[in-house]
């Protein structure tokens, strides 16, 4: 085994799939709940003082990149080398696609204006490569709609649509509408049929933005009979499963999972196809499908919420305890919907989780809050709850469990390239990785930038973010 100060490379990070393998019996080092009550928060500072730290640290992440991977999909920061996301040897510049609303929210507008040239000059849609549908709507098709948003640029809604219309044969070719997981963007081959819930309904914001911007009814029609091919099948409780077989319809694992990957964004966009698009019936299924998890999966462990897996057509529950950081999105969400009471809730059990640890690990043990996947992987999921959480409510608590969020991972991640993936948060000296994710330009910061900033480019009442944080509607000043 290395030693903890060497750093160690860890794989890339796809936005909501887990990586890594939960350690059965792993003896993390959490504080003891009289330690973790007893934890000193630094105090929060006023909010311009926040907002210039956030501001800061974004920058000293984005010139990291710059400096060693411009043009490349994300920077190794401690080895300043880059990386390719979605095939090797082929890269779409997705650092620069993810930060590009971000950097208008934050007013780096000649930054912003050097990502629209390169995207313009080099971004190619087209390549001989074989790409993740899902990954390839949220941060790509997703940035460049945020980015058309943020600049005004017709080129880069182009570019989108482009893109999109290379992602589509992933539906169109599939005799159910459920999407293969991946498609050849020159070809337009796919393969895939076990298809995780997040990844079959995972579109229908973009796509039916694009049909929006373009007039064009084939994007959201491909995203709405995906959804509809999954909700038609869902048991008599109401519940959805996991994986579903792109050409058979068949369940393949018939666990409902919510909120845990890989089934999250699936719930997500529901709610968020509603507000963006005004489409009631999105709206309908989110209620229905919530009101069936809340009703079969939620449970009080330790005093605290949480959501068990259970058989999506018995209701039995049908695993351990193990529960996700990535679900942690889903106090937001929830609220969101109109249930804030529970999302208040669940924001509080995500946050007696961090109370324990220097930085949020990938995975905890519901009843003893102790660490099984110890890394960290820079996950944005409970920052974006406590930004949901205070936009409804305006309640400072959620700003000072934000910038707690912060402080953590300033303090233990950030190196001098920018910011980076951690091997264990249970350890003195953190074990660092070497990669920073290309969601951490979209999402980490944006969220916390929003709370503190006041900034008048953001419709606080009324925008809508996408599940990798990109603003879809609501950037104004442009």
């Amino acid at each position: 085994m290395r030693p903890y100060s060497t750093p160690v490379t860890v794989p890339p990070l796809s936005r909501r799939s887990l990586i890594g393998t939960a350690v059965a019996g792993a003896a993390g080092v959490a504080l003891s709940p009289a330690a973790a009550q007893a934890r000193q928060v630094r105090r929060l500072p006023p909010d311009a003082t926040s907002a210039a730290e956030v501001r800061a640290e974004y920058l000293h992440g984005w010139h990291g990149y710059t400096s060693a991977a411009w043009g490349y999909d994300e920077v190794c920061p401690l080895s300043r080398r880059h990386h390719d996301f979605f095939a090797p040897g082929h890269s779409f510049g997705l650092s620069i696609v993810e930060a590009l609303d971000t950097l208008y929210l934050m007013g780096e507008d000649a930054e912003l204006k050097r990502c629209g040239d390169w995207i313009d000059r080099h971004l190619d849609p087209a390549q001989d490569a074989e790409v993740q549908v899902f990954e390839a709507v949220i941060r790509l098709v997703g940035g460049l709609l945020a980015g058309h948003a943020a600049t005004g640029r017709a080129s880069l809604l182009a570019r989108a649509r482009e893109l999109t219309d290379r992602l589509l044969p992933a539906f169109t070719a599939s005799p159910t509408g459920i999407p293969y997981t991946h498609v050849n963007l020159r070809t337009g081959e796919v393969r895939g049929t076990a298809v995780p819930l997040a990844e079959a309904g995972t579109s229908v914001m973009e796509f039916g933005l694009l049909s929006q911007l373009t007039g064009d009814d084939r994007y959201y029609d491909a995203s709405m009979r995906a959804y509809r091919a999954v909700i038609a099948r869902r048991s008599s409780l109401g519940l959805v499963g996991t994986t579903i077989h792109a050409e058979t319809g068949r369940w393949i694992d018939g666990t409902s999972n919510a909120p845990n990957p890989p089934v999250d964004s699936f719930y997500e966009y529901l709610w968020g196809g509603g507000a963006l698009l005004g489409d009631r019936q999105l709206t309908s299924w989110y209620h229905q499908l919530t009101d069936a998890v809340v009703r079969h999966q939620a449970m009080t462990l330790g005093g605290r919420l949480w959501f068990r897996a259970v058989d999506f057509r018995s209701g039995r529950p049908t695993g351990g305890t193990a529960q996700s950081e990535l679900g942690s999105f889903y106090a937001g969400l929830l609220a969101k919907g109109g249930d804030l009471g529970r999302g208040a809730s669940y924001h509080r059990t995500w946050t007696d989780v961090l109370q324990r640890y220097p930085v949020l690990p990938e995975t905890v043990d519901a009843g003893s809050l102790r660490a099984l996947d110890r890394g960290s992987q820079l996950r944005p999921e409970y920052a974006n709850a406590a930004f949901d959480l205070w936009r409804l409510t305006g309640d400072a608590a959620y700003k000072q469990s934000a910038y707690q969020y912060f402080d953590g991972m300033r303090a233990h991640q950030r190196v001098s390239g920018g910011y980076t993936v951690a091997g264990d948060v249970t350890v003195r000296g953190m074990r660092l990785g070497d990669l920073t994710p290309a969601y951490w330009f979209s999402e980490n910061l944006k969220y916390l930038w929003l709370m503190f900033s006041r900034t008048p480019r953001f419709d606080y009442r009324n925008a809508v973010l996408s599940t990798e944080g990109k603003v879809l509607s609501g950037l104004l000043g442009r």
